[in-house]
């Protein structure tokens, strides 16, 4: 059985540096002040907005949206079940217990095929390759709130919620810009690969839901499934994200007074299995678990929970709320 760590409590009140986000097996990255300014990726809403729309990506917004909505005229329950499935994968093994756990933080520790496995149903979730979302995210935290995070509220709720991706250059196949942030899976050749070609996976699923369905019923069901499957899926799964951007750093309670806004919010805990405990986890970043009390439920925790008990997931890091002692935690 792998064995569960408990992260330690010390009392620090300042947010991870980026290169404390790396992997811990991999050697540090420079630290901001020793990489030249005009290396640097700058983000926030001053940085981006004056490059301009991102069309593609607005137009890919709206197309989704679009299909979302046409979805609900072509309902069967055999598609609801098609969503569902591929949301679970998509949002909660792909988002919230691969990206975010595992590459961006490593509460825990995979085999590397299960750890490639889970990448590749996080892109199905259209957010992005590995190195992109994880060098976002760690960039995240090292400004969290502050000049610099690429979507916090205090810019506006609307543009911590979806405004912050639709301005400035896709940074998606930027894996050679955005090394610096996550050396770790740069040396990985396989999320190298796979955030060069993040849109292969959610292509090819829904090429198959197309050829299923044809084969059921034709193409109104083809249609149906690629609507269900792929367009509201994803636009659900992409709201639900960008929720604990935005939602869980203005509403809801705070336990730990962290340097930021985080919340923790139990609907938007419900909505993506667990991410919405958002204060518990700035915290205790490299916390695996991020309901801390019992009645906080936390489903991508019991999903790293049960890859323990089959022998596929070890060195989990599990925070100890200590309400004598409620200090935010660091790695």
């Amino acid at each position: 059985m792998a064995s569960v760590l408990t992260a330690p409590s010390p009392d620090r009140s300042t947010q991870p540096s980026t290169e404390e986000l790396a992997d811990s097996h991999a050697s540090k990255p420079k630290s901001a002040h020793d990489v030249a300014a005009r290396d640097l990726i700058q983000l926030g809403r001053a940085a981006t907005v004056k490059e301009g729309l991102n069309w593609i990506t607005l137009v890919t917004v709206i197309v989704f949206h679009i299909g979302a909505l046409a979805a609900f005229f072509f309902f069967s329950w055999s598609r609801l079940a098609v969503m569902a499935i591929l949301y679970v994968l998509a949002i909660n093994v792909g988002i919230g217990m691969c990206y975010h756990r595992l590459l961006t933080h490593r509460g825990y520790q995979t085999p590397k095929w299960i750890e490639y496995i889970m990448a590749v149903c996080a892109t199905m979730s259209l957010e992005g390759g590995p190195i992109f979302w994880v060098a976002t995210h760690r960039i995240h935290h090292q400004n969290s709130d502050h000049e610099g995070d690429p979507h916090t509220p205090r810019e506006g709720g609307w543009w911590a919620h979806t405004g912050w991706i639709l301005f400035g250059e896709a940074l998606h196949s930027k894996t050679n810009i955005l090394k610096r942030y996550c050396p770790d899976l740069y040396r990985d050749k396989f999320h190298v690969w796979l955030s060069k070609y993040h849109w292969l996976p959610i292509t090819a699923s829904g090429l198959a839901l197309v050829a299923g369905g044809w084969y059921l019923g034709g193409w109104k069901s083809a249609l149906g499934m690629v609507l269900w499957g792929v367009f509201l899926r994803v636009t659900l799964g992409l709201h639900a994200t960008w929720l604990v951007n935005s939602a869980t750093h203005l509403w809801g309670s705070r336990r730990f007074e962290t340097r930021d806004d985080s919340r923790n919010s139990w609907w938007v805990a419900l909505l993506t299995g667990g991410e919405g405990w958002h204060n518990n986890h700035h915290a205790h970043p490299v916390s695996a678990r991020h309901g801390l009390k019992w009645y906080e439920l936390d489903p991508n925790f019991w999903g790293i929970w049960i890859l323990s008990k089959l022998g596929l997931a070890k060195k989990i890091q599990v925070a100890k709320f200590d309400p004598a002692d409620p200090k935010p935690a660091g790695l």
